[in-house]
């Protein structure tokens, strides 16, 4: 599982995630965005471009914790991948 933040120096969360799923060896991991962007647009825009979820700052433990273990099944049972 890859936690990415949407505003990185020099390329954006979401370019990043892009880069992420293009490449066959790393293509079915799970990339779950972190961001202060709670606006509703920003995080459908996330969830469009391909994230597995979109998590809003300042993080809820239980929703961090659900979404991680969520992302692991998916992750290990090789659900998506692509190679």
């Amino acid at each position: 599982v890859i936690l990415m933040d949407i505003n990185l120096p020099g390329i954006s969360g979401i370019e990043a995630m892009r880069l992420i799923h293009l490449d066959p060896i790393t293509s079915h991991i799970p990339v779950v965005a972190l961001s202060a962007n709670a606006i509703p647009r920003d995080i459908e825009k996330g969830l469009e471009a391909g994230f597995f979820r979109y998590l809003t700052k300042p993080i809820k433990v239980n929703e961090f914790l659900e979404t991680l273990n969520v992302a692991l099944e998916h992750a290990e049972s090789g659900a998506g991948r692509k190679v």
